[in-house]
């Protein structure tokens, strides 16, 4: 992106703290916001970690961690630390210090591996495992397949197998988590329906962190044999709330009439975080079926 003046950044910063505003326009600040980047970007994301809404705060500590701009890395320990937060925004701010990659990071890491939350534990276990995998001189001599999205990923895709070793991997309880969702990573860099339902089979696995990333990755690959899956676990009122968000927010990804349908179901969901994932995953659904040019479209509306 280019040169964006202090100012526009603040007008930005301040859709994006507006509670009166709607959630879709603030979420498309946001990632307005993520795309510029910037110390002057960071500070105007961090400022929304005191919103009542655990989506939003969630999706701030995930563009902080996408960012890798090691200015963010003391506030997301702050946010890490703060035990008033809900489990799915401190579980996001550990995974965006491992997306950082800054070694600085791992006394804090270590600290919250003994969380009591499983869903914050797991986080910090799994970026130190990447920290140190970026650190190991072997990492850079592996045969991996490439990364064809945009996204800086908890784990790295582990050396390319054939579906059925990397799906014995991937729900193998007794596997590492690390090595499952190298596992994962790799399943989705083939992109084929084959490995996405190998993929989906993981919804029905592991933790709530694990089948939350199953949902998030599933949402990447928006291929359409990925949807009875998502929708299940959707419907399904015992899951974790996180991994219903998830879900909701890869149907969104996926945009077809199907998904359109079922998240008009739940904008009445008694979870907070599902119906807000449900409105934002329509808004996505619209955008993924519109000429629009790109999601993150703020800076726009506030230069003219």
């Amino acid at each position: 992106m280019t040169t964006v003046k202090d100012e526009d950044i603040l007008a930005i910063g301040r859709v994006l703290n507006n509670e009166n505003r709607p959630l879709k326009e603030r979420f498309r600040a946001l990632f307005t916001l993520k795309n510029i980047g910037g110390k002057l970007a960071i500070e105007q994301i961090e400022k929304g970690f005191r919103d009542p809404s655990a989506l939003l705060k969630h999706e701030l500590a995930y563009c902080l961690g996408q960012m890798q701009d090691k200015n963010a890395i003391s506030g997301l320990i702050n946010v890490l630390k703060d035990k008033s937060q809900e489990p799915m925004v401190r579980h996001e701010a550990g995974e965006a210090l491992g997306a950082i990659g800054d070694p600085t990071s791992i006394p804090i890491l270590e600290e919250y591996c003994k969380d009591p939350l499983p869903e914050v534990a797991e986080t910090c276990e799994l970026a130190l495992h990447r920290l140190k995998w970026l650190k190991d001189p072997k990492s850079t001599t592996e045969n991996l397949s490439d990364n064809p999205y945009a996204s800086v990923d908890p784990a790295p895709p582990c050396e390319t197998k054939s579906v059925e070793e990397l799906k014995n991997t991937l729900l193998d309880e007794n596997e590492t988590l690390f090595n499952r969702y190298r596992a994962m990573f790799a399943l989705r860099n083939m992109r084929t329906k084959t490995s996405t339902l190998a993929i989906s089979e993981g919804l029905k696995a592991g933790t709530a962190l694990f089948r939350h990333e199953i949902a998030f990755v599933l949402g990447q690959l928006q291929e359409e044999v990925s949807v009875p899956y998502l929708k299940e676990s959707l419907e399904d009122e015992k899951e974790n709330e996180m991994v219903r968000h998830e879900c909701a927010e890869a149907l969104g990804a996926i945009a077809s009439p199907d998904c359109l349908e079922i998240l008009k179901k739940y904008l009445k969901d008694e979870k907070r975080v599902v119906r807000e994932s449900c409105d934002i995953a329509l808004d996505m659904c619209e955008y993924e079926n519109s000429s629009e040019f790109q999601y993150a479209d703020t800076l726009p509306e506030v230069v003219a």
